[in-house]
């Protein structure tokens, strides 16, 4: 008997997830895809399995954006143990080395103004890039450790929050790149403890917040109660990753040739950069960039339904 293929539904927004710990991104994505049976979706930057927090997921128009989220500066609350090296730099590692812990409070925060600004990071082997089409966490499987450019990044908030039975916990804002494992490993060998992330959660994500994520258990339950449509009341609007971006609205005439490729003038455009595009009834249409000559020219448009 021929399988009957499952008609997916065309629907666009913006979803935040509270990611589960040991699940993947990609695992969190297609679960939540599943239960609103969307035909199309995409995340916004991966967290590891190990970490728990606000995952930006993309449907339908929205994924002509997220690269835009991808690109945004990150909020963390990271909970290092210290006296204790794994080989991955999380609790998910294998123990490589055992210190005594004789640093408490005052020392960690002698320290910390170091890393705090643009620092460089070395990235960890047990990441997804990529070494001549390899990622870096295949290669460390099979035992192998190649060299790895500094890349810099910038570490705008990193306090401490708590500090007891050879635990620290941090609170971490940085831009795109930054890895917390790589933060919490080179804070413990500036200790000369050495440490690892035993917890790791995303507080923010660009302009999302953890108050804004939804946990993937309730998102099962409205499911089971009113199934795939019940949760479209939990997606935000396609441009919601971009709000803090300039907003312009077009006239009918200026939208029909905007929309059919053309650049056009609007008198209220900022001089340079991206914004995002309003149709005269203020409906969304997509993303604009001012060009050369003054006129803004069309860089993503919104199907029309």
């Amino acid at each position: 008997m021929a399988q009957v293929k499952r008609i997916r539904r065309n629907v666009s927004g913006v979803l935040i997830l509270d990611k589960p710990r040991g699940m993947s991104s990609n695992a969190a994505l297609q679960k939540v895809r599943w239960l609103l049976n969307a035909e199309k979706a995409g995340h916004t930057g991966s967290l590891d399995p190990l970490a728990t927090g606000v995952l930006p997921l993309c449907f339908g128009e929205a994924t002509k954006f997220s690269q835009y989220l991808l690109d945004a500066d990150k909020g963390y609350e990271t909970l290092a143990q210290l006296g204790v090296t794994t080989s991955t730099g999380d609790a998910e590692g294998e123990v490589i080395e055992r210190r005594e812990v004789t640093v408490g409070r005052q020392d960690i925060e002698a320290l910390l103004p170091r890393f705090r600004g643009e620092i460089k990071q070395i990235p960890p082997m047990y990441s997804a890039l990529k070494k001549d089409g390899q990622p870096l966490y295949k290669l460390a499987r099979a035992g192998e450790v190649v060299e790895r450019e500094a890349r810099s990044v910038t570490i705008a908030r990193l306090d401490l929050l708590a500090c007891e039975n050879g635990h620290a916990r941090l609170a971490v804002a940085c831009s795109k790149g930054t890895y917390i494992r790589t933060l919490v490993e080179d804070l413990g060998q500036a200790l000369g403890c050495g440490a690892h992330v035993a917890e790791l959660r995303r507080t923010q994500a660009g302009p999302f917040v953890l108050a804004q994520a939804i946990s993937l258990e309730t998102l099962e339950k409205v499911h089971a109660e009113g199934g795939n449509e019940a949760l479209d009341q939990f997606l935000l609007p396609v441009d919601s990753g971009l709000e803090h971006w300039p907003l312009i609205q077009l006239t009918e005439h200026s939208a029909y040739y905007w929309l059919h490729g053309q650049p056009v003038r609007a008198p209220e455009a900022p001089k340079f950069g991206m914004m995002r595009v309003q149709d005269h009834t203020g409906r969304f249409i997509g993303i604009g960039e001012v060009s050369d000559d003054g006129r803004v020219a069309p860089r993503r448009l919104i199907r029309s339904e």
